[in-house]
């Protein structure tokens, strides 16, 4: 106890020194506690949500399965109804009539879900390079996309061949076409597989544009529908600006739900260059100011 008390009285002499002012100055007040410093996080448009959204959440899956759902219910429709034709009139480069049907697919997001590589992405704090995507298609990984699959073995058991056409680059084709025979997609031939670079003859390319691919179906089949997460999947856009955008589809809006299907993807797409004028080699900050301005905030005048 006397050890205890000794220091007692220490402590309380020392605290009374510590409140005596030196004449002429003020008392110096120890500063106010503040917060707790958070370590920075990630940015906030990380597309964090739109991933969980994608692997997380129902309403999810209940839209993509309602879509290739009311797609099915339009296929014997589509089968036996004469001049039905889901090729715009300038990718039409023959009559329909008469040959055998088809269904033309996006691949990735449309019926092959990547959204683990985008959930990589997020966790490491990293953005699309080839080098990553390239390995991630070689795991041979993906799973269908919600109702994907149900759909395709629905049309092929009818006769209907399925094209898949997808902006993947050519050295992937052999491993994106074993992933799809793997998870059960309908392919018969190697033929059906129409990726990046593959030539049309008698057609110009326009970088990725899929409007000679799809020329290149129609010249042997007749396309009843197209599948697609971006609207350049059943139309090219001259311009890839909101308003071109806009135009592009303005002619087709009766197809949409009969003839053509759109899939969600929150997580990337045409839709986001579009909005700073496709200039990705402007600073990250710059273009998330873009996105932001394009915002609707429903401001007062």
């Amino acid at each position: 106890m006397t050890r205890l008390r000794t220091l007692s009285l220490s402590a309380l002499v020392l605290a009374l020194a510590a409140c005596q002012t030196t004449p002429g100055r003020a008392p110096v007040e120890a500063p106010a506690p503040g917060p707790t410093p958070v370590a920075a996080g990630p940015a906030a448009d990380d597309n964090l949500n739109a991933v969980a959204w994608v692997q997380t959440a129902e309403e999810y899956a209940l839209i993509n399965r309602q879509t290739f759902l009311a797609a099915a219910k339009e296929l014997d429709r589509a089968i036996t109804t004469p001049g039905w034709d889901a090729l715009v009139p300038a990718e039409r480069a023959n009559p329909a009539d008469g040959l055998p049907p088809a269904v033309i697919v996006d691949i990735d997001e449309t019926v092959l879900d990547n959204s683990p590589y985008q959930a990589r992405l997020v966790r490491d704090g990293g953005s699309y390079n080839e080098v990553t995507w390239d390995a991630w298609v070689r795991e041979e990984a993906a799973r269908p996309v919600p109702g994907a699959l149900e759909f395709a073995k629905a049309a092929h058991a009818r006769g209907v061949t399925l094209f898949y056409v997808s902006n993947r680059a050519a050295h992937l084709n052999e491993a994106t076409v074993a992933n799809l025979k793997a998870v059960g997609f309908p392919i018969d031939s190697d033929a059906q597989f129409l990726g990046l670079g593959f030539y049309v003859e008698g057609c110009e390319q326009h970088g990725s544009e899929k409007g000679c691919r799809r020329q290149h179906v129609g010249r042997t089949h007749r396309v009843l529908m197209q599948f697609g997460d971006q609207i350049g999947d059943m139309v090219s856009i001259e311009a890839n600006t909101p308003a071109g955008r806009k135009q592009a589809l303005q002619p087709y809006l009766a197809w949409f739900g009969e003839r053509w299907f759109v899939l969600p993807n929150p997580t990337y797409g045409s839709w986001e260059p579009s909005l700073f004028n496709n200039a990705w080699e402007l600073p990250e900050a710059e273009r998330r100011q873009r996105k932001l301005d394009a915002l609707n905030y429903a401001e007062r005048p």
